[in-house]
């Protein structure tokens, strides 16, 4: 049983656009905002960021349910634009990534809160009527990835030649990516494929003993390798 009580018609902001790609998953996300009180002319649906931009400019969304893996980007750089535009509006991140890189990419591009597709119909719901409640729910994964990332990391001696433990490309590479740059970025300001690019950050992830770009270049600052 996943049916939860109605929130009350004067609490519901409207309309609702939903950024998602996946026929299936629009329609589940229609019945459980239905099952919220939203009736079907209140439900906008973009299947592109070119086509959530052009909502976005036609009508004064209230709310906002975004995936991230679209077909035309990725829906973080959307987030960054809608909270830009909207200091104060819900928006919510129902995917499937749950990379640590994309977690905390999107919350600091201003998404409210992030719960992941796998979660089954309750969860969604009760994170659907957090935010409209005015709340910032996190999924418990999420939460999880959060806290480890604030912990702070063991402390390692530097190896003698640490200055020298990247290659002059991969430093530069690496200052990019702390500037905050994508890989794509990255590739068209440095003139590489995004595929040479990527190859360089697996080298320094592996040089630097880190799994992400935060642990990257909270290392490489720790070793002096980062102003």
């Amino acid at each position: 049983m996943t049916d939860l009580p109605p929130v009350s018609a004067l609490a519901l902001p409207a309309p609702v656009l939903v950024v998602e790609d996946e026929p299936l998953v629009c329609r589940r996300l229609e019945r459980l905002l239905g099952q919220l009180g939203y009736p079907s002319d209140a439900l906008l649906f973009a299947a592109s960021l070119a086509e959530a931009r052009r909502r976005a400019a036609d009508e004064s969304v209230a709310l906002t349910l975004v995936d991230l893996g679209l077909p035309d980007g990725n829906g973080i750089d959307l987030i960054a634009e809608l909270r830009a535009a909207d200091p104060a509006l819900a928006i919510l991140v129902i995917s499937a990534w749950s990379t640590e890189d994309a977690i905390l990419a999107a919350l600091r591009a201003g998404a409210t809160g992030y719960v992941l597709k796998e979660r089954d119909d309750l969860e969604v719901l009760l994170s659907l009527r957090s935010v409209l409640r005015g709340g910032a729910p996190i999924d418990p994964f999420v939460a999880r990835r959060i806290i480890e990332e604030m912990r702070p990391a063991p402390a390692q001696p530097a190896p003698a030649d640490a200055g020298e433990t990247l290659s002059p490309r991969e430093g530069q590479i690496l200052r990019l990516v702390a500037e905050g740059l994508g890989n794509r970025e990255i590739a068209e300001q440095l003139h590489l494929s995004r595929y040479t690019v990527e190859c360089h950050i697996k080298h320094i992830y592996r040089k630097l003993a880190v799994s992400s770009r935060t642990r990257a270049i909270h290392t490489a600052r720790s070793r002096g390798l980062l102003d």
